[in-house]
């Protein structure tokens, strides 16, 4: 293991990319904590990860973003079973600015742009028709224009104060290694399995 978790959390990023039977390579679980106090988890597609943390895009209206702007306190887990790696972290989220939201926001797909365009992510379905009647026609209005970004539309980066990282084993004595972040360093702890 490195002594920087973060170039821990690349290396093994990258080679779960590199793995042909993955299909969700980048999927992570973000778990917020809701109104009532409840923990809600959710897999979104982690977009990027630096010294900053690990970022991930949503609608800012959907349960997840205003979970995370009530109370910024979340947790994120990484599963790629192929490798047989967990990577748990705690942390907070704080909003991206608006040009790095704008710069993820044109890195996505046509049809992902026309979709968050057309839905109000987390909010009661009322009919599958108009939905799918409103994404036919914004799609023939933006047939060959750049869709603007959404005023309700960016992300999160979550700074990690843990991140946990486990290489399962067999005979189940899992290999785990805790980092906590304290007086601006990154402290490790082996953990029993």
């Amino acid at each position: 293991m490195m002594n920087n978790p973060i170039e821990q959390f690349l290396s093994w990023w990258q080679q779960a990319k590199a793995q042909p039977n993955l299909k969700q390579r980048s999927a992570v679980c973000v778990s917020t904590i809701d109104e009532q106090g409840f923990p809600c988890g959710r897999f979104v597609d982690l977009k990027a990860v630096s010294d900053a943390g690990f970022t991930f895009c949503t609608h800012l209206g959907s349960q997840k973003g205003q979970d995370l702007r009530r109370n910024p306190k979340v947790a994120m887990t990484a599963w790629w079973d192929a490798l047989g790696y967990q990577v748990r972290v705690k942390g907070l989220a704080y909003e991206i600015s608006r040009a790095d939201a704008l710069r993820y926001w044109q890195s996505r797909s046509h049809d992902a742009q026309l979709t968050t365009l057309v839905c109000q992510q987390s909010q009661p379905l009322v009919s599958m028709q108009a939905v799918t009647s409103k994404l036919e026609t914004l799609g023939n209005d933006f047939q060959a224009q750049t869709i603007p970004l959404p005023e309700d539309w960016g992300g999160f980066v979550i700074q990690p104060l843990s991140i946990e990282f486990l290489t399962f084993k067999e005979n189940r004595l899992h290999e785990r290694e805790l980092y906590q972040h304290e007086n601006g360093a990154w402290c490790k702890t082996q953990l029993q399995p």
